[in-house]
């Protein structure tokens, strides 16, 4: 089984990265081969809306920027699930993972192949380093994105930076039983 963790901050060693580090750490645990693609340190650039809006999305499934899109896209796909740990920004998920997820609908969900990503699960984390308020408005931010593109939600969770230490153990756990519900939807 493939696991693919996203995480989009650019402190590795923040709330953001930690989570995303002991998801991965549970679902290797678990038994799941396991990678980790920092977002902020690929080039993935922000829509275009090229061609009055629908160009080559449209047309073909394709973005017409050429950058780290297709990289990622194409590790998604080969995965069984997505774990994808945010940063909060003002209550929505980080730049990186809105301009990802913007142009990676249209490419999904617009054009003419068939969706590459759909029906991946998905575990959601949501990092509020500052008081935490905007943690639940981030995951409904999130849901939205995956319920576009057909991607079902295991779990989502909200982490501060004062429930850190319990938490971190907590992600740990997710990634686990992360891993575990995959493998008995398969059976």
């Amino acid at each position: 089984m493939k696991i693919l963790v996203m995480q989009a901050s650019p402190n590795l060693d923040g709330l953001t990265a930690t989570m995303a580090k002991e998801a991965l750490a549970g679902a290797q645990a678990a038994g799941a081969q396991a990678e980790l693609v920092n977002l902020k340190k690929l080039k993935l650039g922000a829509c275009l809306a090229c061609d009055d809006g629908w160009g080559k999305c449209r047309r073909e499934s394709l973005c017409i920027i050429e950058d780290d899109l297709e990289l990622v896209r194409g590790k998604m796909a080969e995965a069984d699930g997505i774990v994808l740990s945010t940063p909060v920004y003002f209550g929505e998920v980080a730049e990186v993972v809105k301009n990802f997820f913007d142009r990676l609908r249209r490419c999904e969900r617009a054009g003419p192949a068939d969706p590459r990503v759909e029906g991946r699960w998905m575990l959601g984390i949501a990092a509020a380093g500052g008081g935490g308020g905007g943690g639940p408005s981030c995951l409904v931010m999130m849901e939205r994105y995956c319920a576009h593109m057909g991607l079902p939600i295991f779990d989502t969770m909200i982490v501060t930076r004062r429930s850190r230490d319990y938490m971190t153990a907590a992600a740990r756990k997710a990634g686990e039983a992360f891993v575990k519900y995959i493998g008995e939807q398969r059976a």
